[in-house]
Formats: structure tokens, C-alpha cells, sequence
């Protein structure tokens, strides 16, 4: 048999699904959308370009904002790539 332990109980309806109300990216967001810049370069320590850009257009959906996201190859080292954001202001 198993040796793992559990409790299990008889419900009456499926539990509502609980939804963080923000995100860590939510201040690079703020942080662009209050500067002055229609472009900005953003780099996350230990994120890939990739998954940042999914991250960050998750936010700009959520707040309903007019800003794209782009994966850029960095020339230097085309391993890395970094993520630019731009805003028609």
C-alpha cells in the first residue's frame, strides 16, 4: 500500500480560485510608465528574455496599457537577450 497520509472530506461546491492581486513586474511597469522615456532596456537577474517579455505583457494586459514588448539579441553576447519596452506617448 501507500505511506502517504492524507485527510480527505465531502464538499459542497468547488472552492474559488484565489488570484495574487499584483505581481513583482508590476514595479517595472510603474517605474516606465511614470519616466519620460518611449523606450526603456529591462534585464531581470536569473530571468530569460523570454520569460520576462510573457511576465511583463501579462501586466500590460491586466492594466489595460498601450505599451509593447520586444526580445532583442544583445551584440555583444548573442546568448543573452534582454527585453525592451516601448510606449507611443
Amino acid at each position: 500500500m501507500s505511506d502517504v497520509e492524507f485527510d480527505m472530506k465531502p464538499v459542497e461546491k468547488k472552492p474559488s480560485r484565489r488570484y495574487r492581486k499584483g505581481s513583482k513586474y508590476d514595479v517595472i511597469m510603474d517605474a516606465f510608465m511614470a519616466g519620460e522615456d518611449k523606450l526603456a532596456e529591462v534585464t531581470v537577474e536569473g530571468r530569460e528574455g523570454n520569460y520576462l517579455r510573457t511576465q511583463l505583457n501579462k501586466r500590460i494586459e491586466a492594466k489595460g496599457l498601450k505599451v509593447k514588448t520586444y526580445v532583442v539579441n544583445k551584440v555583444l553576447n548573442p546568448r543573452k537577450k534582454i527585453v525592451v519596452l516601448s510606449s507611443r506617448r
